[in-house]
């Protein structure tokens, strides 16, 4: 998908989290990497249950906190190429496929590696659960063990997992609100740093790798390892018995970091969803294609914007 090669790749981390708030109670047999071979041959060339997508104020996904540093031109992308999808295939490609995708080659073009995507997504019909989103480890997470136990219970049991896909951080940016409270500490030259920049801009976006902030390779991991993590939950990694070994291998091997990174992201993608994977093929990724959206854990309506 060529269009994907303007993706920010921040999108990365909102894929990521959202196969994590799924739950391990439904089958994915049903997707495949050759899903759409027959019905859209050409998708690939052209250019999540992407509940992330949903516009409406507080209520929509966007509007969750997890969210609100989405880039609007990242969201805005995905539906462009979604536009040129459909006008090619017909409304045949949900924009969740579409994320997943452009997700993958965003970090190919990115200097990262490819992985196989398994494809037969449907869009879903309502924003995820509040309580579910709420239930996302956060960035300013200390426990190690807790990032472990969520992955854990959705199926990503090795540490691997957990220290590769925080690896996407490589290319990630965020506000000074996400990462506040390490730099409220400034317990290292690095931290007091974050402080005075964020003092002088508290608006300002920070490179979470400050190494090689626009390349997807393993320099986050050396940040790490010269206690240059943004977040409190990067420090975690390298700090604790468990994971730290693993910070420091990818740290001086990227062919071994790139080899997990694929491996957990193709685990990551089948993670089965809460809805069984009963959606729509959205005409725009943006809203559901129904007058209303329904709350699917509550049956709370709100008019579809």
């Amino acid at each position: 998908m060529a269009a994907a090669r303007r993706l920010p790749v921040l999108e990365l981390v909102s894929f990521v989290a959202v196969f994590l708030i799924s739950s391990p109670t439904a089958a994915a047999a049903e997707l495949s990497v050759d899903f759409h071979a027959a019905s859209c041959p050409s998708l690939e060339a052209i250019g999540c249950d992407a509940s992330v997508y949903l516009r409406g104020g507080s209520n929509s996904e966007q509007g969750m906190g997890p969210n609100l540093t989405l880039q609007p031109r990242a969201l805005q992308l995905v539906d462009d190429i979604r536009a040129r999808v459909h006008a090619a295939c017909g409304p045949t490609v949900s924009c969740a496929d579409i994320s997943a995708l452009a997700t993958r080659d965003a970090v190919v073009v990115s200097g990262g590696p490819s992985y196989a995507v398994s494809l037969g997504q449907k869009d879903s019909l309502a924003p995820a659960p509040v309580r579910l989103v709420n239930q996302l480890p956060g960035p300013g997470t200390s426990s190690v063990q807790a990032l472990l136990d969520k992955f854990g219970s959705k199926g990503l049991r090795e540490a691997a997992d957990l220290v590769a896909l925080s690896g996407a951080h490589t290319v990630g940016r965020a506000h000074c609100d996400f990462f506040r409270d390490r730099a409220a500490r400034q317990d290292d030259t690095f931290s007091k740093k974050l402080a005075v920049n964020c003092t002088k801009d508290p608006n300002r976006l920070q490179n979470l790798d400050v190494v090689t902030p626009d390349a997807f390779d393993n320099a986050y991991y050396v940040a790490l390892t010269r206690k240059q993590g943004v977040f409190t939950s990067d420090m975690a990694l390298i700090k604790d018995r468990i994971t730290a070994p693993i910070v420091r291998q990818f740290a001086a091997d990227k062919a071994a970091f790139f080899t997990q990174f694929a491996k957990s992201m193709v685990k990551l993608s089948q993670v089965p969803r809460t809805d069984r994977n009963v959606g729509e093929i959205r005409r725009s990724c943006f809203r559901t294609n129904g007058p209303r959206l329904v709350d699917l854990a509550t049956g709370d309506e709100a008019a579809s914007p």
